[in-house]
C-alpha cells in the first residue's frame, strides 16, 4: 500500500501580505515559486504574478464563495513552441 500523509498548508492572508509587501518599492516585480510537489520547493518552478481579482467557485450544491486569487504565467523569455 502506498504511504500518504495529510498536506496542509499555512494559507496566508491578505493582512500577512500586505505586511510582507510594506518596505518593498511599488516597482518591485513579484515572482512565485511553486512546488513540485506538496511542500517541495527545491526545485520549484519560476512564475511572474500577472493579476489578481476575486473568483467565485462552486463549494457545494448551487452555493459559491469568493476566493481573492493570484494568477502567475511563465517568466518572460523566449520560448518554444508547443504545436501539439
Amino acid at each position: 500500500m502506498a504511504e500518504t500523509f495529510e498536506h496542509r498548508p499555512a494559507v496566508w492572508t491578505a493582512a500577512r501580505l500586505r505586511e510582507a509587501l510594506a518596505d518593498l518599492p511599488a516597482d518591485t516585480p513579484i515572482h512565485i515559486g511553486v512546488a513540485d510537489a506538496p511542500g517541495d520547493f527545491d526545485e520549484y518552478g519560476d512564475y511572474v504574478l500577472v493579476a489578481a481579482e476575486p473568483v467565485e467557485i462552486d463549494v457545494a450544491d448551487e452555493a459559491t464563495e469568493v476566493q481573492f486569487t493570484l494568477f502567475a504565467d511563465a517568466r518572460a523569455g523566449v520560448y518554444f513552441a508547443d504545436l501539439d
